[in-house]
């Protein structure tokens, strides 16, 4: 069984927080359809698996899901991934409010994780000039 201080260094080491942003300024159509994407997820190698398994069963969300690798060098692994809003803003946001990532650089990208979130509540990903800032502040993450 997991804990939450376990789970904070293992997020701390190969968590991410994450936003797809379409550019608002690119004219060319993209393949994706939605504006923009939040997700947290973390990444192990093939034979940690049953970790990710342990943090679905904790966190109640998300899925895990096998990733091919075919870069040299690399190995196929597996990915737990919370992307639906409501288990972002009602389980993940909360938990990592109240026990702190410890790596500056991953806290920094999480407030601003937090940021876009509470910019998509209050639907500014729809109007050119809210998803102009989301798209900003995308830049600042890692």
């Amino acid at each position: 069984m997991l804990d939450e201080n376990y789970i904070i260094g293992l997020v701390d080491g190969e968590g991410s927080f994450s936003v797809y942003v379409r550019n608002p300024k690119e004219k060319k159509k993209t393949k994706r359809r939605v504006v923009v994407e939040p997700r947290f997820y973390l990444k192990l190698q093939e034979g940690d698996e049953e970790i990710l398994w342990e943090l679905k069963k904790f966190f109640r969300c998300g899925n895990v899901y096998f990733q091919r690798d075919k870069r040299k060098n690399h190995k196929d692994c597996f990915r737990y991934e919370v992307a639906n809003r409501k288990d972002l803003k009602e389980i993940i946001i909360p938990f990592f409010k109240r026990y702190s990532l410890k790596i500056p650089s991953k806290k920094k990208d999480f407030e601003i994780f937090c940021q876009i979130m509470e910019r998509i509540e209050r639907k500014e990903h729809l109007t050119k000039k809210g998803l102009e800032k989301i798209y900003h502040l995308k830049q600042k993450m890692h």
